[in-house]
């Protein structure tokens, strides 16, 4: 990634064995938009209706970011080679490096040769992708409170299938107890925070106090404002919060998948009864009929990928959460490690 004032660039290397690609290891230079652009391409087209589409990921927070680069340039002379590369990895890890991830490892975006996606990874010029205006914007909100109100509707649709209505049950409260967990988590980040505030002075105060000391305690008390430092550095409760930040979102593209599907069954329903009411009066029936297997076939093609998408794709959420767990519990044993031996 490279930053450039409020903008910041990023370089997506592509490896493959697909045919479909002109060679088998290419770069591309994107930026942000882009990656929306393509979030909302996937999200528009209706091949991908029965799929849980990876959603957006956040607008990147440049004041961290660039701070970060800033330090990266003025200490490339005197870190060592270990330490500029470690910063140079955080720095990178900030980024979008997991929605690109998303996409590229779901092979139904791959194998239906998806045009725009293809383009995203090939085309070596500047998409020109732009922000939306105040209209499209407006549109957009507009859409997201009928998708609301529709969402509060569609609650009293009984289901026609007990897997389904069980996964959409255990998915919405899976959603609001991850909602709940990361307010909390964000709440405690900020006391943490605090906490760490105070670390800094406390060290300082060290720093200070040991330059005035004999050698021997010098050392001592250079080594406790290490330490001091070293565990704000380590502020492990921040990646907490993002973890659960990340997965928010991921649950409301689930969750998404759920009103597309609901919305189907409820277009499939309507059709049926404006077949039986055509049939009744015996007029316009063909184009009932025409309605009500239009309709059919959206949810059957929707149905048949479902089951599949959903067991696949919660299936690989829970296998990443079980990783991250594991990462957070190997990080703390070192820490508890480190601080024992010193």
């Amino acid at each position: 990634s490279l930053s450039e004032r409020d903008k910041v660039k990023f370089t997506v290397h592509t490896k493959t064995t697909l045919p479909m690609f002109q060679s088998p290891e290419f770069s591309v230079t994107r930026q942000y938009e882009d990656f929306v652009w393509l979030c909302d391409t996937f999200t528009e087209r209706t091949d991908y209706i029965g799929l849980i589409i990876p959603p957006a990921p956040t607008k990147p927070d440049f004041d961290g970011p660039r701070e970060k680069m800033q330090k990266l340039g003025e200490g490339k002379g005197s870190m060592t080679k270990e330490e500029f590369a470690k910063m140079k990895q955080e720095l990178e890890a900030q980024y979008l490096p997991v929605f690109k991830k998303s996409i590229s490892s779901h092979e139904v975006f791959l194998q239906c040769k998806d045009c725009n996606f293809h383009v995203f990874l090939e085309y070596d010029q500047d998409l020109s992708v732009r922000w939306k205006n105040t209209k499209e914007m407006f549109g957009g909100f507009f859409k997201s409170m009928v998708k609301s109100a529709e969402e509060v509707l569609f609650t009293g649709v009984k289901e026609v299938d007990d897997f389904f209505e069980q996964e959409k049950n255990f998915l919405i409260n899976y959603y609001n107890r991850i909602k709940d967990s990361c307010v909390k988590a964000d709440i405690m980040t900020r006391f943490h925070k605090n906490v760490a505030n105070d670390y800094i002075h406390t060290a300082a105060c060290l720093h200070s106090l040991a330059l005035e000391e004999p050698t021997v305690i010098k050392k001592y008390l250079l080594k406790v404002a290490e330490k001091v430092e070293g565990r704000v550095s380590s502020d492990e409760d921040l990646k907490l919060t993002e973890f659960l930040q990340y997965y928010m979102p991921n649950i409301k593209a689930a969750k998404d998948l759920i009103y597309r599907y609901t919305k189907a069954l409820m277009d499939y329903e309507n059709s049926n009864k404006a077949l039986n009411k055509a049939w009744l009066k015996s007029r316009d029936i063909k184009m009932a009929e025409a309605h009500q297997q239009k309709c059919c076939r959206k949810f059957e093609q929707l149905s048949g990928s479902r089951v599949a998408a959903f067991r696949k794709n919660l299936i690989e959420m829970s296998e990443l959460e079980i990783k991250h767990a594991r990462n957070n519990v190997s990080l703390l044993q070192s820490c508890i490690d480190l601080f024992k031996n010193n």
